[in-house]
């Protein structure tokens, strides 16, 4: 269990093992055997099993997203050719249950920054030639589709095109303005933002498309309405859709081209939907009339429920496992046909070129970096009253620090005079500081959003984070702005408009460092509770070892790292000589003062 302490046991006994000390406690355990099949495009296949049987692993091992560390044998193959031959994270999508979007951003918003930043692939190629046979069998094109083609002959409008056209197939035209929403900003419902899921593949290149329980936490009604667009847009794109549900409605499951029933890591029947009953009733057992094919499916494989669906009564019930299940398929009609095209190689110039993807980024670095600046300057415009606030907030602390530092009572005699000095200009630094903690909670909510679109190869790590930091560059200007231009002249600090300014770019430079650090903070914990606790830590060590609360002198040699590594230190230490090297001070020996700090 992850628990504190048995973090620790496991690193040492990890560390046992690689030193073939302690022997590995790991057991063998095989998720799929022996599974063999074909899924073919422009058809609809729903993925059938019980809890357990390998679902999941299923539909991750078809889309390239293993885990490096599970092991396995044989190969997938994309029209012959295998998975180091083209892209897989560009070429198929896995589409988790769980519908991770930026709550900030509206329906439409989050289709095209997708189709930015993936590229359109062929699409637009594609229309553009439904519309030129249309012309030459001198047939009228519905108004929109027609609008849609006058778009497509515009250069630079192809993203525009394409969210526009998969915004008609999923059926969300009506909420295309609407946010997605999240727990705190309220927007569309469950099963609009599983379409918005599937929409963001779908504007991109990705031509097959795996779906893991989509279903979960919608009603029968929403995920018939949801499966009945996805099969609209994989009949009309030609595309490859593998959709994994627990327990469809008999409506939904009569949407579904093809059955795929999976169960202890082995595929029971892979083929036509009209021909599976016909496969069990060779096998001895029938689905009765009032009962549901799906769950039919997922019932006779198991050990408790297969005795029921016995409907050779002239013969004695006996479990049929699913080991004789597989293999009583292999000599099925059905499976025969699948076996003989398996054993006959795919013709590799038999696939269109622009099938599967071979560039790592559907577009240009430079427009990706492009499409996420543009993104967080609309977020920013979103979430202005944050920032707005912080702004106000460091205002309000800077008043205060005045309050107490004011200048009438802010002399210039001697060393002592100094120190209470400096203590103003601590305060300042510590306001900064503690003013950009909110930045690490605002790193922590896009995080899933960022590891889903870097996964999918939507952008490079670097165009996210150089994007966020940009953005933010001109705030910290208004922050230092908020605070110097009040306390400057408020506290008494030396009259000198040349330390001044240099006061300010070092406020500025300190902002970005602050926004900097909890921002790593955030990234490194990952979750709120580990990284405020993580964060609360830091800046105990920041203000602790800054060399304002314990002098430099006074520091332990083995603490001495945190000092030297305290970026607080190195901004707190520029401040305080920007302004005791001033002519107001020129009168006071700070040499052996500054030399200890």
């Amino acid at each position: 269990m992850p628990t504190f302490s048995n973090f620790f046991v496991n690193i040492f006994e990890g560390l046992l093992g690689f030193l073939h000390i302690l022997s590995n406690k790991k057991q063998q355990f095989c998720i799929l055997k022996n599974i063999s099949g074909i899924i073919k495009p422009s058809r609809m296949t729903l993925l059938l099993g019980p809890p357990s049987s390998g679902k999941t692993t299923f539909l991750l091992a078809l889309a390239g997203k293993l885990d490096s560390e599970l092991k396995s044998s044989g190969t997938v193959t994309y029209n012959g050719h295998e998975m180091n031959e083209f892209v897989p994270q560009r070429t198929a999508a896995y589409i988790s249950q769980h519908d991770t979007h930026i709550g900030e951003m509206t329906v439409r918003e989050t289709l095209a920054f997708s189709a930015r930043c993936q590229g359109v692939g062929y699409l637009p190629e594609m229309l553009a030639e439904l519309s030129r046979r249309e012309k030459a069998a001198n047939i009228k094109p519905d108004p929109d589709i027609d609008l849609f083609m006058k778009a497509a002959a515009c250069e630079g409008q192809e993203e525009n095109l394409i969210t526009d056209y998969v915004l008609k197939i999923l059926g969300l035209e009506e909420c295309a303005n609407t946010m997605v929403g999240n727990e705190v900003v309220r927007g569309i419902s469950g099963g609009q933002k599983k379409r918005v899921t599937t929409g963001e593949m779908l504007v991109g290149p990705a031509r097959a498309l795996f779906m893991d329980e989509i279903s979960t936490g919608l009603d029968s009604s929403t995920t018939f309405q949801i499966v009945k667009s996805i099969r609209q847009s994989t009949h009309i794109l030609d595309a490859t859709t593998v959709i994994s549900l627990l327990q469809p409605a008999p409506e939904t499951f009569e949407l579904f081209d093809d059955i795929v029933l999976l169960s202890e890591g082995q595929i029971v029947y892979q083929g036509p939907r009209e021909h599976v009953v016909e496969f069990f009733e060779s096998m001895g057992f029938q689905c009765p009339k009032r009962k549901g094919v799906a769950d039919f499916l997922q019932e006779v494989t198991s050990k408790k429920d297969q005795e029921q669906y016995w409907s050779l009564k002239d013969r004695p019930y006996a479990f049929v496992t699913v080991k004789e299940f597989a293999e009583a398929f292999q000599s099925f009609h059905v499976g025969k046909s699948i076996g003989e095209e398996l054993a006959s190689p795919f013709d590799k110039s038999n696939s269109h070129p622009a099938a599967l993807a071979t560039e790592k980024y559907g577009v240009e670095r430079k427009q990706l970096f492009k499409a996420c600046v543009a993104r967080e300057v609309l977020l920013l415009r979103r979430k202005a009253f944050i920032f707005v606030f912080k702004i106000f907030q460091l205002f309000v602390m800077a008043v205060i620090g005045t309050s107490v530092f004011f200048r009438t009572k802010m002399h210039r005699d001697n060393v002592t005079d100094g120190g209470i000095y400096m203590g103003a200009l601590f305060f300042g630094v510590s306001s900064i500081l503690f003013n950009s903690m909110q930045e690490m909670f605002l790193v922590i909510a896009k995080l899933p959003v960022f590891y889903k679109q870097r996964d999918f190869l939507f952008y490079p790590s670097w165009a996210f984070s150089l994007s966020t930091w940009i953005v933010k560059i001109p705030f910290s200007f208004l922050e230092a702005a908020a605070l110097v231009f009040v306390t400057y002249y408020g506290i008494g600090y030396d009259h000198d408009v040349t330390r001044f300014i240099k006061q300010y770019f070092l406020a500025v430079i300190l902002s970005q460092m602050a926004f900097s650090l909890f921002r790593t903070i955030g990234a490194i914990g990952r979750e709120t509770t580990v990284a405020f606790t993580l964060g609360a830590f830091v800046l105990c060590v920041l203000f602790g070892l800054s060399g304002f609360v314990i002098s430099r002198d006074y520091i332990k040699k083995w603490w001495i790292w945190g000092y030297w590594a305290s970026p607080m230190m190195y901004g707190q230490n520029a401040i305080v000589v920007n302004e005791f090297l001033g002519k107001s001070w020129s009168h006071v020996n700070f040499f052996f003062y500054l030399h200890s700090f």
